[in-house]
């Protein structure tokens, strides 16, 4: 079997889409050795391609408009030209029409779930486009039964055209693996001694404000002792609905010292990061998955996540869950203060991300490979 991947995210690991394609292929190849396996991206950027992994590299501008004729044009006549058994777009943006079958990777229906994600002309189009584009598609995956039933039930599409591959933590984030790295990674970004972490994009829906508001009530038990890190690229603060001035509120709370903003954080340096912190917290109200959390359960580093639908599914007992910066206040307090209770949760989460893996991932991708070429 020949698969041909649009590779538009491939350079962008920052983004969920990124990092998604950037572990699926390397377990393909890892599992179907057999496979062929072709790379579309829309420049020469080919950094960390998988030997044995086919490039083609296109002229592509970036920009909103340029990426829809990467996804509608380009793509799709190099799917055909190149004789490949099946196209696979790994995000949601799929080609109307394609030469070839079509699996399209649907992580999650955002725009139409929170409609302030879906604010402005061209967004509310490209989501028009992208859902039809869907619904025409052979097969889809998504990363989540919580997100497969959105998906029905959102784009009206049959149970039985979309198929769950669960993500996982890479073999990197583990408790021992690279710690010869964490002092150098402790002193690069000047962090504490003990400190709370947050790592993760600053839109509406991660609900950094409801950490933040957390934290004021975490100093009036605790004073100062345990800072909160803040890590994730930061964005132009209240350019947009979705980008609330999150600094200001910070200062409005007077945190002060006690909030550390510490920026984009390179791939390399998580798993110490991760390691570091006495205590991992993902607020986020809405995800397809919710790789983070998992990632620092596999490091070892006790997690705090929001009480939603798709963190019951995924994380289990093995997150502290909770639904108001009270209650999420009181867990930090709880991890930090109580060993016992933290080492639970160490273990409870480091036996839960061993029951994801890339294998599986690559596995039931393969399974959804045959089902799209199977109704043909």
């Amino acid at each position: 079997m020949h698969v041909i991947f649009n590779g538009w995210f491939w350079d962008r690991p920052d983004t969920g889409s990124g990092q998604y394609i950037r572990h699926l292929l390397p377990a393909l190849r890892r599992l179907a050795p057999d496979l062929e396996l072709t790379l579309v991206l829309p420049d020469s950027t080919e950094d960390a391609v998988p030997a044995g992994v086919n490039v083609i590299s296109t002229n592509t501008a970036r920009g909103h408009l340029s990426k829809v004729w990467f996804e509608q044009r380009t793509f799709p006549r190099l799917a055909g030209k190149v004789g490949a058994d099946l196209a696979h777009v790994p995000y949601w943006g799929g080609a109307l029409s394609s030469p070839i079958p079509q699996v399209v990777s649907v992580l999650d229906v955002i725009p139409l779930l929170l409609p302030e994600y879906g604010l402005g002309v061209f967004n509310r189009l490209y989501t028009s486009l992208v859902s039809t584009s869907a619904r025409g598609a052979d097969h889809l995956i998504t990363i989540s039964q919580t997100s497969k039933l959105d998906i029905e039930q959102q784009l009206n599409i049959p149970t039985d055209k979309i198929s769950v591959t669960y993500l996982a933590a890479s073999e990197r984030f583990h408790p021992m693996i690279g710690r010869e790295r964490d002092a150098a990674v402790r002193a690069k970004y000047d962090l504490p001694e003990r400190f709370v972490l947050y790592l993760g994009g600053f839109d509406r829906r991660k609900q950094v404000n409801e950490l933040l508001l957390a934290y004021t009530y975490v100093i009036e038990a605790e004073g100062a002792n345990f800072p909160l890190v803040l890590a994730g690229k930061e964005p132009a603060w209240g350019s947009s609905p979705l980008f609330p001035d999150l600094r200001a509120y910070a200062d409005k709370l007077q945190l002060g010292d006690m909030v550390r903003w510490i920026g984009y954080v390179p791939e390399e340096d998580k798993p110490s990061l991760y390691r570091l912190a006495d205590v991992f917290v993902f607020p986020s109200v809405y995800e397809g998955f919710g790789l983070p959390p998992l990632e620092a359960m596999a490091s070892g580093t006790p997690v705090i996540a929001w009480d939603s639908v798709v963190s019951d599914e995924i994380f289990e007992d093995a997150a502290y869950l909770t639904d108001s910066s009270r209650k999420l206040a009181g867990a930090i307090i709880a991890l930090l203060l109580q060993p016992d209770f933290r080492a639970t949760m160490v273990t409870q989460g480091l036996s839960l991300a061993t029951r994801y893996t890339w294998r599986k991932t690559a596995q039931a991708t393969l399974n959804a490979y045959e089902r799209a070429l199977g109704g043909q």
